[in-house]
Formats: structure tokens, C-alpha cells, sequence
């Protein structure tokens, strides 16, 4: 019994590193880091600009 719950855990830890390795090199997801948070695609430098001009005004 304790061999067919250590070998489970063994192949859910396995799972989620091929989970993780294939997320990381999948094309859908080359738009932003490999973190996969979405905030380095979130990053929009024209966007900030504008923001500091205008706090400069004020």
C-alpha cells in the first residue's frame, strides 16, 4: 500500500515539472516572460511616459 502512494506522489511530481516545462516553451505563451503572470506583457513604456509627463505638470 505505502509503494502505491509513494509511486502516485512520484508521478504527480513528474506531471506537474512536464506541466511546467511545456508551458514554458508553448508559442502561445512567448508573448511575455516565462513566469506566466501576464505582467511583463502588461508593460507598456508609451503608456508610462505619458504618465510621468503629466505628474510633471502638476
Amino acid at each position: 500500500m505505502e509503494n502505491i502512494i509513494i509511486a502516485l506522489i512520484f508521478l504527480a511530481a513528474i506531471a506537474y515539472l512536464v506541466r511546467l516545462v511545456w508551458n514554458n516553451f508553448n508559442p502561445k505563451n512567448t508573448a511575455g516572460c516565462s513566469k506566466g503572470c501576464g505582467s511583463c506583457a502588461a508593460f507598456d513604456a508609451d503608456k508610462i511616459m505619458a504618465q510621468m509627463e503629466n505628474n510633471k505638470s502638476i
